[in-house]
């Protein structure tokens, strides 16, 4: 039975499963979390496929698994990566679905300067984010876009691997930290002797991991990796705050030398139906640079980005207008998450007729932005 759950949820498009004992089977198609099942299922059942599933990653009892995280297979169905847990003592099983190809720019809807982004030679490219807000999966393309466009040894460091990459014009060595390699810390140093041309780091939790992800950037490699910081200016700050004030100057130019790019995103609903990604760029212009060296980084850098269309960079803000303005998201939508959401309702209204903003409910009917943006 939940075999069957699992392949119809995935068949619907769900992105997410949710498996709780006392609950119906539920999935998250588009945005709704919608019910799959009629009959709540029994902690039997869940403990069941928790055993299954969790039998080849742990070798400790089930009994001891409170919060596990874990990619998992189910054959000629998808991949998936698997959080168990336990809420008021009995199990949860929370499962994300992972597309068997890598998704490109194009069909993510990410901005075309990601390629030229993944295709820089070395340097230090950051995709920052809320847990949940499409990280990975635009690593993936980043790593799909080398492999496919460049002869490369591109070396990744995941907890767990989630996409799978083929090798096609690069060669990809995939390493699950727990498994391959000890942690983020020891396979990014051991990568540096594995002649890589592409390191992809999972997530950089550490000093030291940031100081050897510098190491690299800084020695002709490209580094690839992602942070929780929610916007590119929250990035650079959370960096330099990583390291000893003594340190300041130093951390400033070697990250000016090395930052190539701060991609930050934020998934939204669209008006009809599932989710796209608003997208921040930040390109490491020589602007930038000097402006991370004076250490004026909040009002100068968001200056930069929001004249640096030339180069391919936005802000949240004014790719949130672009959506809102193509019908694409409505106006309350793209509030909810804009990073300044008086200023984005005024730029909004000097696109205007005049109106007040309209509601998303009759937005798609009314005529609210001139046709021509």
């Amino acid at each position: 039975m939940m075999e069957t759950l699992i392949r119809a949820a995935v068949e619907k498009g769900a992105a997410t499963l949710h498996i709780k004992s006392g609950d119906v089977f539920r999935a998250r198609i588009k945005a709704d979390l919608v019910k799959l099942s009629e009959d709540p299922l029994t902690e039997e059942e869940v403990r069941g496929l928790a055993a299954l599933i969790l039998s080849e990653k742990v070798h400790a009892g089930i009994e001891e698994i409170t919060d596990y995280d874990f990619a998992w297979e189910m054959k000629d169905v998808a991949r998936f990566r698997v959080n168990v847990l336990k809420q008021r003592g009995r199990y949860m099983i929370v499962m994300r679905v992972i597309p068997w190809e890598v998704p490109g720019f194009a069909e993510l809807h990410l901005p075309a300067v990601l390629a030229d982004i993944a295709g820089q030679p070395d340097g230090l490219v950051l995709v920052s984010g809320a847990t949940g807000q499409g990280k990975t999966t635009s690593q993936a393309a980043m790593i799909d876009w080398v492999n496919r466009n460049r002869m490369r040894h591109i070396i990744t460091l995941e907890d767990p691997i989630e996409y799978w990459h083929d090798n096609i014009q690069s060669t990809v060595t995939q390493r699950e930290i727990g498994l391959d390699t000890d942690s983020f810390r020891t396979g990014l140093r051991a990568a540096l002797r594995q002649d890589p041309d592409v390191i992809l780091i999972g997530e950089m939790r550490d000093l030291e991991t940031y100081e050897t992800a510098f190491e690299a950037a800084e020695t002709g490699h490209l580094v690839i990796s992602t942070m929780h910081s929610n916007t590119a200016v929250g990035a650079i700050t959370h960096i330099l705050s990583m390291f000893p004030d003594f340190k300041d100057a130093l951390v400033r130019r070697r990250l000016a030398d090395s930052l190539r790019a701060i991609v930050s995103q934020r998934l939204l609903s669209r008006l009809d139906g599932g989710r796209i990604p608003a997208v921040e760029v930040l390109v490491g212009t020589a602007a930038v640079r000097d402006a991370i060296l004076q250490g004026e980084v909040q009002q100068t850098i968001l200056r930069l980005m929001q004249e640096g269309d030339a180069y391919g960079m936005q802000t949240f803000d004014q790719h949130l207008t672009s959506l809102v303005t193509e019908r694409v998201v409505g106006y309350e939508a793209a509030k909810q998450v804009a990073t300044n959401p008086a200023d984005f309702e005024l730029q909004l209204q000097t696109l205007a007729t005049g109106e007040p903003p309209p509601k998303d409910a009759d937005f798609v009917s009314r005529e609210y932005f001139p046709s021509d943006g």
